[in-house]
């Protein structure tokens, strides 16, 4: 597999729909389609796509305020589940807190189409150079 189709092969597991923004603000939208194979329970998607989703929208405001120079290598991330996550449309917001020189902070939240808050997350990443530049 190339270097290029494993990320879209990622953004196809995690059901991406779109991009909506990732700007030089430091702040990414991106739309995601949850499905049935991604639930436990009864239609509630699992944890790990909600952190998931949260942690892809991070690293978008991270390459796009850093014009592709560098992605975060997270250091940890902290997800608070406040309300379940069912199959349709759900957005995940982010921006950077704080750009370091080697380290960053990033927070960011998941939203159903109603805009009712989901998830919120946090992370600070350390800043690792984009292979192939």
């Amino acid at each position: 597999m190339n270097q290029h189709a494993a990320p879209e092969a990622l953004s196809q597991t995690l059901g991406l729909d779109r991009v909506v923004e990732h700007g030089e603000a430091g702040k990414a939208i991106l739309h995601y389609r949850a499905t049935m194979a991604m639930c436990h329970s009864g239609g509630i998607v699992q944890g790990g796509f909600v952190t998931g989703w949260i942690d892809a929208a991070m690293a978008y405001a991270v390459i796009a305020a850093t014009k592709r120079e560098f992605s975060p290598l997270s250091l940890e991330i902290k997800i608070s589940f406040l309300k379940a996550a069912s199959p349709g449309l759900v957005i995940a917001e982010a921006w950077i807190e704080k750009l370091g020189r080697s380290t960053c902070f990033l927070e960011g939240r998941l939203l159903n189409e109603a805009g009712e808050v989901l998830a919120k997350g946090t992370s600070p990443a350390k800043l690792v150079p984009i292979r192939g530049r």
